[in-house]
């Protein structure tokens, strides 16, 4: 059995319901020696900037940091770069120019520019944008730009050093298995 079967079942197992479950399920591509400046996978430093801050948007930082302080931007291009097939990773930078063209028609500004709460107040209207086409969007149709930003941030931020020790509940060393542990309304979700 190879690591995309195991993976597969372990998946079925669970339901399927891991966030960014596809990235699991097909495994990362090999390095295309062949890639050159300017394509879909290449992203500057304005780039990771700029997903840091949408990131940040989706997850700010409360009583524990947010995306932006779990670098999130920077898994976001490698896991593009590296695991998404080519039509997604076009989609997904398709979304920068998109995000900020619905920042300049609606505040006259790039989103880097806006506030942050103009940029909550964006980012929730291309939310439910995304929401409305998914629930129409057909099996061959391309992924919504922003669904892949979400789902990157939200794996990227829960995955993290910070998101698993300080926004989920996290032992180092369990010890034995405990199979019904009693829960308190407020108390965070474990880490795995």
């Amino acid at each position: 059995m190879n690591r995309r079967e195991a993976l597969s079942r372990v998946a079925l197992l669970l339901g399927g319901t891991v966030v960014g479950g596809t990235i699991f399920l097909e495994g990362c591509k090999p390095i295309d020696k062949k890639t050159t400046a300017g394509s879909s996978t290449e992203f500057s430093k304005d780039d990771v900037a700029f997903l840091d801050e949408v990131a940040d948007t989706i997850l700010p930082a409360t009583g524990t940091p947010g995306a932006k302080a779990a670098h999130v931007g920077t898994f976001m291009t490698v896991m593009v770069r590296d695991c998404y097939v080519e039509k997604d990773q076009r989609t997904f930078r398709d979304g920068f120019d998109k995000i900020n063209d619905a920042s300049k028609k609606k505040f006259d500004k790039v989103f880097l520019e806006i506030t942050p709460d103009q940029r909550n107040e964006l980012l929730t209207v291309i939310d439910k944008e995304q929401k409305d086409y998914t629930s129409k969007k057909k099996t061959d149709d391309a992924a919504h730009y922003f669904r892949l930003m979400k789902e990157l941030t939200l794996l990227g931020y829960f995955t993290s050093e910070i998101g698993a020790t300080q926004a989920l509940r996290y032992v180092e060393s369990p010890g034995k298995y405990e199979g019904s542990i009693p829960y308190k309304k407020g108390d965070k979700a474990w880490a795995l």
